[in-house]
């Protein structure tokens, strides 16, 4: 865990990393950061913003940004992203992960750990990838994951993206550990879905952690309450 600076200037910028848990939205780090920065320093606005979504579902790397550096937002969005993403393969769920239960099992005997990495090579460098339905890629001004969460059909687009690196970490079927390095705009739940279609048994996300956003990794990173408990601002 990274030393606290001796000195915060929050509204001049300052570059915050955490570590996000389970089950929070990025809107809620954002949210929770906002609100206990500006009740500590008691001022009524602040501006606080995200560089990059990270599902509740997943864990890891969310960086923050905070006053005039939420100008670098879009330059870290555009850095590259690491993750650990565990699959679980010969099954399938609605949102490519947890959030919804299996849909269809298939059979995998026919999987090995040599058919895996010959699977895995295809997916490197550009490819195209259709976004999740679960997602919030905007479609006629409204969600995709809110059209998918109330029954309704909605066709995303693909979009180019880049995957750097594809590293097989543990083969233990029915689950498979994989190291992913890759651009801006990658839905990790989409490559899962993809290498199981590639492995003709399907496969969804069971875990994910990010590891690193361009040059900030969990070294960098503060657990948010453990941040706002132990921070000290001088407001004389």
């Amino acid at each position: 865990m990274p030393e606290f600076k001796k000195k915060y200037d929050f509204p001049a910028g300052e570059i915050l990393v955490f570590h996000k848990d389970l089950n929070w939205t990025s809107f809620d780090v954002v949210n929770k950061v906002r609100y206990e920065l500006c009740r500590m320093m008691g001022v009524k606005k602040l501006k606080v913003g995200h560089a990059g979504t990270l599902d509740p579902l997943a864990t890891g790397v969310i960086v923050l940004c905070t006053g005039k550096a939420t100008k670098r937002i879009e330059s870290i969005q555009a850095t590259e992203k690491e993750y650990v993403a565990t699959l679980k393969v010969g099954a399938t769920t609605p949102s490519f992960d947890l959030e919804t239960k299996e849909d269809t099992t298939q059979d995998y005997s026919h999987v090995t750990k040599e058919l895996l990495q010959d699977v895995l090579s295809g997916f490197i460098g550009e490819i195209e990838q259709v976004p999740p339905v679960f997602s919030a890629v905007k479609v006629k001004g409204k969600r995709a994951f809110d059209y998918a969460r109330s029954g309704e059909e909605v066709k995303l687009q693909a979009k180019k993206i880049v995957i750097h690196e594809v590293e097989i970490e543990n083969f233990d079927l029915p689950f498979i550990k994989l190291r992913v390095t890759c651009g801006k705009g990658t839905y990790i739940r989409a490559l899962a879905r993809d290498i199981g279609e590639a492995l003709n048994c399907g496969a969804y996300l069971t875990g994910l952690e990010r590891t690193r956003v361009g040059e900030f990794d969990l070294d960098n990173a503060f657990k948010v309450d453990y941040f706002l408990e132990n921070l000290k601002i001088d407001v004389s």
